[in-house]
């Protein structure tokens, strides 16, 4: 797992008599983390939490025929929820100001010979 830190929460100090509102960083103890890597999420919820589940999905195209398996599962607030939604996009926004725009549709990034022979614009469809 990587050492640096993307950003600290920062939070608001109490003002003094008088002083403006000075920005501090929580310090966070990182020292004991188990890092598992998702390509699947599931976002649910109540009224008061959001659930949030990762797993691992071993076919990314179309529907997997056996379930994806479900490993870490996160329950917040939806305070909490929209604090990381804003520090989420912040960062997708810097890492594509970077090394351009993520595309989310797996189908759009496969490569062309991947997907086999293309129709020529104005050509008529194959016969099989």
């Amino acid at each position: 797992m990587a050492k640096d830190t993307i950003k600290l929460e920062e939070v608001d100090a109490p003002p003094a008599a008088e002083q403006q509102p000075q920005r501090q960083q929580v310090r966070v103890d990182d020292a004991n983390v188990t890092a598992t890597y998702a390509n699947f999420c599931r976002v649910t919820g109540t009224p008061e939490e959001l659930i949030v589940d990762f797993g691992l999905n071993p076919q990314p195209f179309g529907i997997p025929p056996d379930p994806v398996v479900v490993s870490q599962r996160i329950v917040t607030n939806y305070y909490t929820a929209k604090r990381m939604l804003h520090a989420l996009q912040l960062t997708v926004q810097r890492h594509e100001a970077t090394f351009g725009v993520l595309e989310t549709d797996v189908q759009k990034r496969v490569m062309p010979s991947a997907r086999g022979p293309q129709p020529q614009p104005g050509s008529a469809p194959p016969r099989g």
